[in-house]
């Protein structure tokens, strides 16, 4: 691969494009300025209406000036489209066409949002545009009509300090297949430290066209390590808010659904540096949490709480709760009575039964069916019904007390309790679906009186959700994206398909790192969980991040957790970046300590993955050693706030760190049910060095490297 040498500070192209980078930041200032004194207020009257529609309109105003505040540290530009000149002017007329210097070509920028002059002429075209696509796309092969395309190179302060260009026609392209690419690969490798960045100046012709795919049918991607799946679900969502932004506004917004708390935090900024923000992220738990997760369960009871199957038992014991009366229904109206009998009113109930309806709505459904009956019979005896006849018989003291007991009135918490602390009507609505012993491992511990009073777990909340959605059709939006999906168990996939009824997913994971005892196998399984049997399912195998060295290494494991995936391939060889040191009880805290000193004293971030009992340990002798370090998962900004991090296994799935030192793999193994998944996790987190430090034997398939 070509590398340039930089361009001196007396460079007049450099010069030029440090003028037009200054330019387009105070254009992008006018642009707020101007969104921020604008007077957004209709009218100041005390009207309802008005006050309501303002608030909207301030709303809104408040979105857009946050969406174009410049970040001091992310440059506004990064790449460069020239075309012959008077080109672009002939493509289709959505594709804005940015500042032209000379006549010599057409030159449009490339960023990460648009910017335009006080004329409304463009300077920076947003990347997501169609214009943008080439940037990403265009190749000696095919130009895609580009003649050159020209990368920064940028200071930590975002200031231009390098250009590099690639010719894409002529003999120029021909000769020299990597030219302009030297500072792609530099970004790609770049030691990275707190959140996620974005990749959008780096995105890989692959990714793109999964970031511009139709928000239709919904995209599933299988991502091996370092292939960039988080990265393309984010600017994705970016890509769909661009195109789609009204439609998804109008069914229900955007949500990301990440595998915790630390992994939401990572992510956190990538897509305000894209100019979105206001888009919602949570875990599944925080998504659909009704009640407060105070207990871990045992492997057994997640693997069985989170089966499809117990949809079935919640079903069948919800609707166990109807019962028809057992005496006949007297109605009084004046000085007449009117008589239903029990077993009428059975076949009123067993009809509304048999339809497809929410559990809550039925109170009100079958006092209006009661109250017609009775209306029948006020007519067949000749006496004449006002217009308001049928509401007075549906508040009928008689007809609501019918009603209260035929269709008691459900609380998902009470019912959840109920089912979950009597054997026997769980014995009754499981019949058929869970052995004896399934029903007993998913009993509540004690005997709790209230659902207050009750230690819920996190598969319990896709329980209650599931009861609560039964009595009540639950909010939907119009796209989510699901981040570390093949963790996902068949009732959280149900939890998340009710709530995109009309929208569209996209669904990030990989198989291989599926750690949860619910955990699928198959994508196919996820899919049909989530109501999206017919998605597309898109692969992604070549890491740009993570060393070939250490994903061979860890590629190891791939036999043994998930024997029908091909092992993925590292784009990056890096000699030297694995290291394996074997010590004996005494030395592994000084050979763990010893390995975090080497890291510290190059540039990046430091992950110590380790089981998650050994990372409280851990964390104080580093203090001891006088290092100082964080734990993630114990604060929002563990991972921001300090360069060396312990990390608990289980919090690792999603993060990455420039050195990773994994300590102790065997106990990382050992700690569950599907430990050598965990460990997979913990030996692909790392960018640029894998330490491994252990006393104990390593698993077999690790105990020699591959390469």
């Amino acid at each position: 691969m070509s590398q340039p040498t930089p361009p001196s500070a007396e460079d007049p192209e450099l010069r030029t494009e440090r003028t037009f980078l200054a330019e387009a930041r105070a254009a992008l200032q006018s642009m707020h300025t101007d969104v921020v004194t604008t007077e957004t207020v209709q009218d100041y009257s005390e009207d309802a209406d008005y006050t309501f529609t303002n608030r909207l309109l301030r709303m809104d105003r408040q979105r857009r000036a946050d969406a174009l505040t410049g970040l001091g540290d992310t440059p506004l530009f990064f790449g460069r489209l020239d075309y012959p000149c008077g080109a672009v002017f002939e493509r289709a007329p959505e594709d804005p066409v940015t500042h032209t210097r000379d006549r010599e070509a057409d030159r449009v920028y490339i960023g990460r949002r648009h910017v335009h002059d006080s004329a409304g002429s463009p300077l920076v075209v947003d990347w997501r545009a169609p214009v943008s696509a080439a940037f990403y796309r265009a190749g000696p092969d095919d130009p895609q009509g580009v003649v050159l395309r020209r990368r920064y190179g940028f200071s930590d302060e975002a200031e231009i300090t390098a250009y590099e260009d690639e010719p894409l026609t002529g003999a120029a392209a021909a000769d020299d297949g990597d030219a302009g690419r030297s500072l792609l690969a530099a970004e790609i490798e770049r030691p990275r430290t707190g959140p996620m960045r974005d990749i959008v100046a780096t995105i890989q012709p692959e990714q793109d066209h999964l970031v511009r795919a139709p928000m239709r049918p919904t995209l599933c991607v299988q991502g091996a390590p370092g292939t960039g799946k988080t990265a393309v679900g984010l600017h994705r969502i970016a890509y769909l808010l661009y195109t789609e932004r009204e439609r998804l506004r109008q069914d229900g917004g955007v949500v990301i659904l990440g595998p915790n708390r630390s992994f939401l935090s990572y992510i956190r900024r990538v897509l305000p540096a894209l100019g979105e923000v206001g888009v919602r992220q949570n875990t599944i738990e925080e998504l659909i949490g009704r009640a407060p997760v105070r207990r871990t369960e045992s492997t057994e009871s997640e693997r069985v709480k989170g089966d499809a199957r117990m949809a079935e038992v919640i079903r069948r014991d919800l609707w166990n709760q109807p019962r028809p009366p057992e005496e006949t229904l007297i109605v009084e109206r004046g000085s007449r009575r009117w008589r239903v009998p029990a077993d009428e009113l059975a076949e009123v109930l067993d009809e509304l039964r048999s339809r497809d309806i929410a559990y809550g709505a039925g109170p009100n459904l079958l006092s209006q069916r009661i109250a017609h009956v009775v209306m029948r019979r006020i007519e067949n005896d000749g006496e004449a019904a006002e217009p308001g006849t049928l509401a007075q018989l549906r508040r009928n003291k008689a007809v609501t007390a019918a009603v209260r007991r035929m269709w008691p009135k459900a609380d998902p918490l009470k019912l959840v309790l109920g089912l979950l602390t009597d054997p026997d009507r769980l014995a009754r609505a499981a019949d058929g679906l869970l052995t004896p012993e399934e029903q007993k491992a998913v009993l509540l511990p004690g005997k709790p009186r209230s659902p207050k009073s009750a230690q819920w777990s996190a598969a319990d909340q896709a329980l209650i959700d599931e009861a609560a959605t039964l009595i009540e059709r639950p909010d939907t939006c119009g796209h989510i994206v699901v981040d570390e999906a093949q963790d996902l168990s068949p009732m959280h996939c149900r939890a998340i398909s009710r709530r995109c009824t009309r929208g569209s997913l996209t669904v990030l994971g990989d198989i291989a790192q599926a750690t949860s005892p619910a955990a699928a196998d198959r994508w196919e399984q996820v899919l049909q969980h989530l109501g999206q049997p017919d998605a597309h399912l898109a692969v992604l195998d070549r890491g740009f991040r993570v060393p070939a060295q250490i994903i061979d290494y860890a590629a190891g494991l791939l036999p043994e957790i998930a024997p029908g995936l091909d092992a993925p391939t590292g784009v990056r060889s890096a000699p030297g970046s694995l290291h394996v040191t074997g010590t004996d009880g005494d030395g592994y805290a000084d050979a763990v300590v010893q390995a975090c000193r080497e890291a510290l004293k190059d540039e990046g971030s430091v992950g110590v993955v380790t089981a998650d009992a050994d990372a409280a340990a851990l964390h104080r002798i580093f203090g001891d050693e006088g290092l100082d370090s964080g734990i993630a998962g114990e604060s929002d900004d563990a991972l921001e706030a300090n360069r060396l991090v312990c990390v608990p296994a289980t919090l690792a799935k999603g993060l990455e760190f420039d050195t990773v030192v994994v300590a102790e793999p065997a106990r990382i193994a050992a700690a569950e049910a599907r430990g050598l998944h965990r460990l997979y996790v913990a030996l692909t987190r790392a960018v640029s060095t894998l330490h491994i430090v252990h006393t104990e034997p390593l698993p077999a398939a690790l105990a020699r490297p591959r390469r």
